[in-house]
């Protein structure tokens, strides 16, 4: 997307009266308005971690569970840590991923290039891997990871008996279990079972503070005292020991405080969207219904058409319906992910197929 594009449709984004999938923009100014909701903004900042950042720890360390959590500026850099302790820690620097996970897809190998470690994949097929396919791997591996949600998967849960088999096969096999939990906390209501009692099925969690909760960026990991230390050794190493977090550390307190309570709902409502989607001329959503509250959608138009029948639909009308499409594989065929947070609720599966309909007659007369 050019510049251009983009700023023209964050101006559209911006003024639209309702929003179907995602959010509105919000300036500089507004995010720092926000951090009130996260800290009293008349305290000290803090210094390499203190501050700020320890209350942001001890909140992640009380909601997973756990008996720590460190805070990093990047999950790339969190997700090394916990593979890094692990491969320290039994001498094996093979771990097991999923080829369609963030380490593989969107971290560019970083465990390889900066860690050393190497990969084996369980599964190939469009979901985490089950604890048959655990306990039949060819080699040792240091750590099995699992993504909750498998978002290049489309937002894909295993159920909670599955994934505890998988965590008991993990250990079977004397493998240590990394979540990689960056939208984890989208993920308690398919699996019927809390944010700690989910963590408590691994030996790390890594968690986002700007996916789901809406934070500025960071990231934390959460595991046991002697993770943590050992995690504050490499994060600094890394180069991960900021003189000051304190805008990323108050918009996560302030994202988990407003966002965090309202998960369930969007999820529950994602059903009624996607199902909503779904009747629409041609399309079709997966999961369906959604794990999560978000799922991907395809319609059998050129991506280009359809982001510029969505720009328009801004525009003119100032109804936001769905954007950020891609071309597939199936020449004709577009995809894009859909997300359903607050500005959705007040939508109608009457308001989808309404607004649907015009919006497709864009796209057809493109």
């Amino acid at each position: 997307m050019s510049h251009n594009t983009r700023q023209r449709r964050l101006a559209a984004l911006r003024v639209c009266d309702r929003i179907l999938s995602g959010g509105p923009p919000t300036t500089m100014r507004e995010r720092l308005a926000d951090m009130d909701a996260g800290g009293d903004l008349d305290n000290w900042p803090d210094y390499y971690g203190d501050g700020p950042v320890t209350t942001l720890e001890e909140r992640v360390a009380d909601l997973l569970g756990t008996e720590a959590a460190v805070f990093f500026p990047t999950g790339t850099m969190a997700q090394q840590v916990a593979l890094r302790h692990g491969a320290d820690r039994t001498g094996n620097p093979t771990v097991a991923v999923h080829p369609l996970g963030h380490l593989e897809v969107h971290q560019r190998h970083a465990y390889a290039h900066l860690s050393g470690l190497s990969s084996t994949w369980p599964t190939t097929a469009p979901r985490n891997p089950t604890a048959d396919e655990i306990t039949a791997l060819g080699e040792p591996v240091s750590t099995v990871v699992i993504e909750l949600p498998l978002r290049d998967a489309g937002f894909v849960l295993p159920s909670w008996d599955e994934l505890a088999a998988v965590s008991a096969a993990a250990r079977a096999i004397g493998a240590r279990v990394h979540f990689d939990g960056a939208r984890i906390w989208e993920s308690t209501a398919h699996l019927a079972h809390t944010l700690s009692e989910i963590a408590n099925l691994a030996d790390s969690t890594y968690v986002s503070f700007y996916k789901t909760i809406g934070g500025i960026s960071g990231a934390a990991l959460a595991g046991t005292t002697e993770l943590a230390s050992y995690a504050r050794v490499w994060r600094h190493r890394y180069g991960g020991e900021v003189f000051q977090q304190w805008p990323a550390a108050l918009s996560a307190l302030a994202g988990l405080n407003r966002e965090l309570p309202r998960i369930p709902e969007y999820v529950r409502h994602a059903r009624t969207v996607a199902a909503a989607l779904a009747a629409l001329p041609g399309a079709r959503v997966y999961p369906e219904p959604p794990h999560t509250h978000r799922f991907r959608l395809w319609l059998p138009h050129p991506a280009q058409a359809l982001n510029d029948a969505a720009l328009a639909l801004a525009e003119e009308e100032k109804l936001w319906f769905v954007a950020g499409w891609q071309e597939t594989a199936v020449p004709g065929i577009a995809m894009t992910e859909v997300t359903v947070a607050a500005p959705a609720l007040e939508w109608t599966a009457e308001d989808i197929a309404e607004v649907g309909e015009r919006f497709l007659c864009r796209a057809v007369d493109h």
